[in-house]
């Protein structure tokens, strides 16, 4: 039986791409859709701003994680001189620390996810426009997106990537990503 079903597969595979009929070789690509949007200026622009909106964030997470090691460091460092009333109030502000920072990083981190999972969508919408409007150019019947690992493609030619081509196809097409200009500052005026 599964021998069957691989074989019908094959067969309309076949069919699909012209093999054993008189029809034309089909086009085919493949393209990383999330490298080509993150590598596109505007991508790379959204990911910037959201570098520096989420540093102030980063900075908090790496000195309470600081705070953890010292505290750490001073419980080991302490080891026979501590008293077991010390060494029990240090492992429970290690441990209070240690929560406070896991909840803190999950939500930065999720945070962070659907930030990002906006851009993407936001700019993955742009990008299919650009990519359809390419196939349609180039004439290609089929084109795969080999950026998820549940893709089940196990071997592509260099020749068939057509992210770069789709990066500079978006970035000629799309509003300059410039950033905008600041606009002047208004003169303070007097009370």
């Amino acid at each position: 039986m599964q021998v069957r079903v691989q074989w019908l597969a094959a067969a309309i595979l076949a069919q699909l791409i012209g093999v054993g009929s008189g029809l034309a070789q089909t086009k085919v690509g493949i393209i990383n859709i999330n490298a080509a949007i993150a590598n596109t200026k505007d991508g790379q622009k959204s990911i910037q701003e959201l570098e520096t909106r989420f540093a102030p964030r980063k900075k908090e997470l790496e000195k309470k994680q600081q705070g953890i090691s010292a505290l750490q460091a001073q419980l080991q460092k302490g080891g026979t001189v501590l008293g077991d009333d010390q060494k029990r109030r240090l492992m429970s502000d290690i441990d209070a620390q240690t929560k406070s920072y896991n909840r803190d990083l999950e939500d930065a981190s999720q945070e962070l996810e659907q930030e990002q999972q906006k851009i993407f969508q936001e700019l993955g919408g742009k990008m299919m426009s650009v990519i359809d409007k390419y196939a349609k150019e180039k004439g290609y019947s089929l084109i795969l997106d080999v950026s998820s690992q549940q893709t089940p493609v196990l071997y592509a030619a260099n020749e068939v990537d057509i992210t770069k081509d789709i990066i500079e196809a978006y970035d000629k097409g799309a509003p300059a990503a410039a950033a905008p200009a600041k606009p002047a500052a208004a003169p303070a005026t007097k009370k």
